[in-house]
């Protein structure tokens, strides 16, 4: 299954659309404004939250959470890596490892690829296509792309 993750430019805060394979809407995303560190709420269609990304914002290294249905699923941790990004998904066991230019990453699961993200170049806002391999690691997949977002552009800002 593929999803395309496009941001919105010239908004307040952070809001992304996320359509699937057809272009059809599947999602969107709403930052909020004024928190501390960054909170991101995702939505289906039908406007019911099926997803909350939360930063903690006392941690050496960029940490974020990621909640379904009110649960803690999923810790995303930037790793200390020289060349490469690097991240782990903590309660999944995930390893999230990034090309030098910060526009590739590949998802693993003990060898197993779950999820291939590419960045595309020169577009008007962040533009991602995700390949994923199993439908049931869709949200996480989604949260995982939606926080390394948040780590680059607060690089960026820095």
């Amino acid at each position: 299954m593929n999803l395309y993750i496009k941001e919105r430019i010239f908004t307040i805060g952070d809001k992304f659309d996320v359509y699937d394979q057809h272009g059809n809407p599947k999602y969107f995303v709403k930052g909020e404004v004024f928190s501390w560190g960054k909170k991101l709420h995702v939505y289906d269609r039908n406007e019911r939250e099926v997803a909350f990304i939360k930063q903690e914002i006392f941690s050496f290294l960029p940490t974020y959470k990621v909640y379904v249905n009110q649960k803690e699923v999923a810790q995303i941790r930037k790793e200390f890596s020289f060349f490469r990004p690097r991240y782990s998904v903590g309660g999944l066991g995930w390893d999230v490892e990034g090309s030098f230019t910060e526009h590739n990453y590949w998802v693993t699961d003990r060898g197993r690829q779950v999820v291939s993200i590419d960045k595309e170049w020169m577009t008007w806002g962040d533009s991602y296509c995700l390949q994923i391999a199993d439908d049931a690691d869709e949200i996480v997949a989604l949260a995982v792309v939606l926080t390394i977002d948040c780590v680059v552009e607060q690089q960026d800002n820095n």
